[in-house]
């Protein structure tokens, strides 16, 4: 049946009676592609009956769904004529994990940031409404963890002020142990809070008797407080949004009535939709972590990962468990990220010194000042991603007031399967602005303890650290030292190239120096291991060097490449610098391995484009001596 999918109208013409087959083909072939190579799973077992019934009331794209965070818009991919090529989800060249207007018009944002939805969904709204198209609804389908980023109660504030904007917000939640609301009294609340009629006969009873405001505010007092009895709606009330729910996200039926019911009103209402997240497959189900909410691949039978052995994020978790035995002024900070960012281990060790405050970066860091302001250490550990969102509280909240607080930015760098938005590709950038923040770079594990042990150490302003997604890298030990940094190789001979390899890369510029000294090239590899202030020993190693490259796994444009060649200059010394990096503009997604070979950040790579630029200085210089 699924095969037969090619849009939305396909959906719509099935018998009732057919949609119980078309869904366990769907959960069929979301198990058997995620087991290949990893995904979403569990979100997307849990929407799959809410996603139907979505699709068989609106008319996308003629009424815009928008998927918050976007990582349970798989469904809606096969039900958008995406299931042929499924399989190859996530791989190059294939669909990408999120939505992707590429890929699909019923695809309207790229969204995979948690807590926009709702905003795109007021904009596009107000636009459809000033541009006369009444016939438009736009739907958004939120979690509701999402529902913990303070954005989204921004945009839920915003569409309550205009009560004709048709705005469908659909909640899905999957995190509350409560059941859903049934039976024919709650049915028939639920109509009327969304009968035009019911509230015309309100607005009519408050203009006729204004001069007894009681009787309205018990008539409307009486609707609120019966249907207040039976559901959780309190919050959204209060903001002037319709409500209908909880409805059993897995009663089809059901959600096509509340969501037909919720079009009609032709003004904002929440449908509170209660699912079951890894619903239908029962490794799933019974996870007790996450109910598979992103596993790699798997073995579909029993549902046991298979292994990714020992990665960057396990050197963190363990270190940081190791220190806070140490220092008990440490506590740690997670925004809904506690095991994918390793604080997990911590947890179970400190309970009482772990705090996870939804998807709220902007808190966590501004929370963070606050712990540290009362004699606290914080550890905020995050996605590099993620950083961004949290930019100007970093800033202002906490390095203007020179506070101990530590910034762990895990899955640095090019991150590869989850696609451009998920690339931690802008940190070592935007952190450079910051006064007074240092900035720390490990290439390996060891160095990850050593440099997370020095930052915690840092009493008079903000630390950062930063590392890449997947395998930890091999040890790669130094041979000296240059002020702070760490000398990894250093040629016999007059040396021609200094090659800073910023983090990870250090070992890209070993494999390069390699290729380099077969061409008659010496070069000089350093590990800065501090990143931000750059060591002033950089200067006097520099001048003595034909040429300086730089190399890191983050955008070029203002990062360390940049900030070298700054302090450079500012030391007159005017031996040329060269910047590696990634190029400045958004990435398909692919395997990290396959996205650095393609931008040019691997050892044959750079061996060649340092002996093209060597070659041309060098011919340049040549008609001067003569």
């Amino acid at each position: 049946m699924l095969g037969s999918i090619e849009g939305p109208h396909d959906v719509k013409r099935l018998a009732v009676e057919e949609l119980p087959q078309l869904a366990g083909e769907i959960r069929d072939l979301l198990v058997d592609s995620c087991a290949r190579f990893g995904g979403h799973l569990g979100p997307n077992l849990g929407v799959v009956e809410l996603t139907i019934a979505v699709h068989r009331v609106f008319d996308s794209p003629n009424d815009p769904v928008i998927w918050d965070t976007g990582h349970q818009a798989y469904v809606h991919k096969l039900l958008t004529g995406r299931a042929a090529g499924f399989e190859a989800l996530k791989q190059e060249g294939g669909l990408s994990g999120y939505p992707s207007q590429t890929e699909s018009e019923h695809d309207f944002v790229e969204n995979s940031h948690a807590s926009t939805a709702l905003s795109y969904a007021d904009g596009l709204a107000k636009a459809f409404k000033l541009r006369g198209a009444r016939d438009r609804t736009v739907v958004a389908i939120i979690g509701d963890g999402a529902l913990t980023g303070g954005m989204a109660w921004e945009a839920l504030n915003n569409i309550a002020a205009f009560k004709d904007l048709p705005v469908v917000i659909v909640v899905n939640d999957n995190g509350r142990s409560y059941s859903p609301t049934i039976g024919g009294l709650a049915s028939h609340l639920s109509s009327l809070r969304v009968n035009r009629r019911y509230e015309d006969m309100l607005e009519y009873v408050k203009d006729k008797l204004g001069n007894v405001p009681v009787l309205y505010d018990a008539l409307h007092g009486f609707k609120k407080g019966v249907k207040d009895v039976l559901a959780p709606q309190v919050m959204f009330e209060d903001l002037g949004l319709k409500y209908l729910g909880p409805i059993d996200g897995h009663d089809e039926q059901a959600m096509e009535a509340a969501l037909r019911k919720a079009r009609d009103f032709r003004g904002p209402v929440i449908v509170h939709a209660v699912t079951q997240k890894g619903r239908g497959y029962s490794p799933a189900e019974n996870h007790d972590e996450d109910q598979f909410h992103s596993p790699g691949a798997f073995d579909r039978a029993t549902g046991a990962e298979k292994p990714k052995g020992r990665i960057w994020t396990n050197v963190f978790s363990e270190e940081l468990v190791r220190l806070g035995k140490e220092r008990d002024d440490l506590v740690a900070i997670t925004a809904a990220m506690l095991h994918p960012t390793g604080l997990n281990a911590f947890a179970e060790a400190f309970p009482e010194r772990i705090y996870d405050v939804g998807i709220a970066e902007q808190h966590a860091l501004t929370s963070a000042a606050g712990l540290a302001l009362g004699g606290m250490h914080p550890v905020v550990a995050v996605y590099a991603t993620f950083l961004n969102r949290a930019f100007d509280q970093l800033l202002m909240d906490v390095a203007l007031h020179r506070l101990p607080v530590t910034v762990v930015l895990d899955r640095a760098g090019v991150t590869g399967d989850d696609g451009a938005s998920h690339n931690g590709m802008w940190d070592l950038s935007i952190l450079q602005v910051v006064p007074g923040l240092k900035v720390a770079v490990p290439r390996d594990g060891d160095r990850l303890t050593e440099l997370l042990r020095e930052a915690v150490e840092v009493s008079d302003g903000p630390t950062v650290l930063r590392f890449p997604k997947g395998p930890v890298a091999e040890s790669l030990e130094a041979v000296g030292k240059l002020g702070g940094m760490d000398l990894l190789r250093a040629p016999e001979s007059e040396p021609d190239v200094l090659l800073v390899g910023v983090g990870p890369m250090a070992q890209v510029c070993m494999d390069a120096a390699k290729l380099l000294d077969a061409q008659g090239i010496a070069a000089t590899v350093v590990d800065p291991r501090w990143v931000k202030p750059i060591d002033e020993a950089l200067v006097t190693a520099a001048a003595a060097h034909k040429l300086v490259a730089v190399v890191e796994d983050n955008g070029r444009v203002g990062a360390v490449g940049d900030a070298v060649a700054r302090l450079l200059r500012d030391a007159d010394v005017d031996v040329p610098v060269r910047t590696y990096g990634i190029p400045q503009r958004f990435l398909d997604h692919a395997k990290r391995a396959a996205i650095l070979g393609r931008i040019g950040l691997t050892g044959q790579d750079l061996a060649r484009q340092i002996t093209e630029a060597v070659a041309r200085r060098t011919s340049a210089a040549e008609p001067a001596r003569r």
